[in-house]
């Protein structure tokens, strides 16, 4: 009798050890992450515009998150498609392939756009903007192996640009939406879906640009800024004598209305629409939701880092994030996601600031300089050998070329020595150094050969000096932008909060390609496609 009960307590005791291992060895997921991208935003606003945010927002990142503060970019050129691209590929141009926002197609003869697609139709309404997809990515994304792994996962990605909701949404997303600037609603492509799922009809319905475009006033009052409002390096609104507070605007006037904070917000409530009628997080499987907003970038060509309107833009955002988190330890639950904030790219300060500041900085006048190289090209060859420039790089006419029997290596160096007279340029590459790289990690050269793809790049590609911006006519003179090797444009925020993120700050180096192998093994992902980051030790460890 003893014996049968040692028996089963001794089956008991095996069964009991045998469940508990099981447990001890199963990971818990995240019900949802969060991915948000600000299109144009300087690591420097975390701390500069620190003052205007609340506790809710970008602060609940600083005071309990981990703030990864020395994040780059790897590579050129740091624009929103090739940016988007790369922190959800996980790698750089030279592999996924989105060299640009746009770039010269030598099999059409013409420039195309990184994400436009002509075999697809818009769907929502009948609009130009609506001809797009991920086809020209040439890999495959974190949320694509999210979907091919998990298919039960949702993956829902928004943006008002298109560029920022398919790239990081990818091939095999549930649904990619992005802000249609002819009527002001959100729509997708034949792409993804032959019609509009009942919850975007009715978000654009009540929620359309129209109900948020308002007079854009400031949030705080004026003299709890550090910026000046009146500012000559600022690109005028139609209709405004002054580039100064207040904003008003016409119904209808949607390029402005995405100019202006309410396009932010606009963008967050659709997420938060998503969230409900996509039921994110409501399972026991990991969905992604892509988040990019692109208004920072819109206004910050406009008025530059150091305007009013950007400090604005800025405490206002702050808002938004705070409603997003808000609304996350509601519908999902404070321990059941995690959710990282970064930036496609920074941004150059306006030239003309400084010069007038007596800084290192200026023009590149492309305008002038292409028609000059242009000439020099037709007098040494006695042909237009000189298709196109766009991103600096330089596209040359191969036909032409093979015609007249010319040694391509010899053009394309000629063209790189003219290029190297100009004083705004500090480097210039030709094809067969970047096919043959010999550059050290991280110089300059190696930085444009990870944004190099021989069929879509240029035959020679140049950088100009810090502080200097190419321009295509007289009339970019006020405003700013960005594309460059110089950390200005590379060094971006990267800020992570949730389940398990502790509170530190990282000054370790990290590269921008980090994240999505990260998301690897916070997905428990194999490793996708092309990807060449590595994993951010700091976020996986317990």
């Amino acid at each position: 009798m003893q014996n049968l009960a040692k028996g089963k307590i001794s089956i008991l005791l095996f069964f009991t050890l045998f469940f508990f291992a099981g447990n001890l060895g199963a990971q818990k997921k995240d019900k949802l992450i969060v991915g948000i991208v600000v299109d144009q935003m300087c690591y420097e606003y975390l701390y500069r515009f620190q003052h205007h945010f609340t506790k809710g927002g970008f602060n609940k990142f600083l005071l309990h998150g981990t703030n990864c503060r020395n994040t780059n970019y790897n590579y050129v050129p740091t624009y929103t498609g090739p940016g988007h691209a790369s922190i959800y590929t996980g790698t750089t141009p030279s592999n996924h392939g989105i060299v640009g926002n746009q770039w010269y197609d030598a099999e059409t003869a013409k420039m195309v756009n990184c994400v436009g697609d002509g075999s697809v139709q818009s769907i929502g309404v009948n609009s130009k903007h609506g001809k797009a997809s991920p086809h020209r990515l040439k890999t495959y994304t974190i949320s694509d192996q999210l979907k091919l792994t998990y298919p039960t996962a949702k993956v829902i990605s928004v943006s008002i640009k298109d560029r920022g909701a398919i790239l990081p949404g990818g091939h095999l997303s549930d649904g990619t939406y992005w802000f249609d600037y002819l009527s002001g609603k959100f729509i997708t492509s034949s792409y993804y879906k032959e019609q509009l799922p009942i919850w975007i009809h009715e978000f654009n319905k009540n929620h359309n640009a129209d109900t948020y475009l308002k007079d854009w006033t400031l949030l705080y009052p004026e003299a709890n800024y550090n910026s000046i409002d009146d500012s000559p390096y600022e690109l005028l609104l139609d209709g405004k004598s002054k580039a100064t507070f207040p904003y008003t605007f016409k119904p209808g006037d949607y390029s402005n209305f995405v100019v202006t904070p309410a396009a932010n917000t606009l963008l967050t409530d659709l997420a938060l629409t998503a969230i409900d009628f996509e039921e994110l997080g409501a399972d026991a499987q990991t969905d992604l939701l892509c988040i990019s907003y692109s208004t920072p970038d819109i206004a910050g060509h406009s008025f530059g880092p150091y305007s009013l309107e950007i400090e604005d833009m800025y405490a206002r955002l702050d808002l938004e994030i705070a409603k997003l988190l808000t609304a996350l330890d509601k519908k999902v639950g404070k321990h059941n996601y995690k959710i990282f904030i970064t930036a496609d790219h920074a941004v150059v300060p306006v030239p003309q600031q400084l010069i007038d500041k007596k800084l290192p900085g200026g023009y590149l006048p492309m305008y002038l300089n292409l028609e000059t190289l242009k000439k020099s090209v037709q007098e040494k060859y006695g042909a237009t050998l000189i298709l196109t420039e766009a991103n600096q790089n330089i596209y040359l006419n191969h036909s032409q070329i093979d015609s007249l029997q010319l040694d391509k290596k010899a053009v394309q160096e000629y063209i790189a020595s003219e290029i190297r007279k100009w004083k705004e340029v500090k480097a210039v590459y030709t094809e067969k150094e970047l096919i043959n790289a010999q550059f050290s990690n991280g110089d300059w050269g190696d930085m444009i050969v990870k944004g190099y793809d021989q069929k879509r790049s240029g035959e020679i590609i140049f950088i100009t000096h810090p502080g200097f911006l190419p321009i295509h006519n007289e009339t970019e003179l006020s405003g700013t932008s960005h594309g460059s090797a110089f950390n200005y444009d590379t060094h971006v925020p990267l800020l992570w909060y949730g389940a398990g993120i502790k509170h530190k700050d990282v000054f370790d180096p990290i590269q921008i390609i980090d994240i999505a192998p990260t998301l690897t093994h916070l997905l428990y992902l194999q490793r996708s496609g092309a990807m060449t980051g590595k994993p951010i030790k700091e976020i996986l460890e317990k």
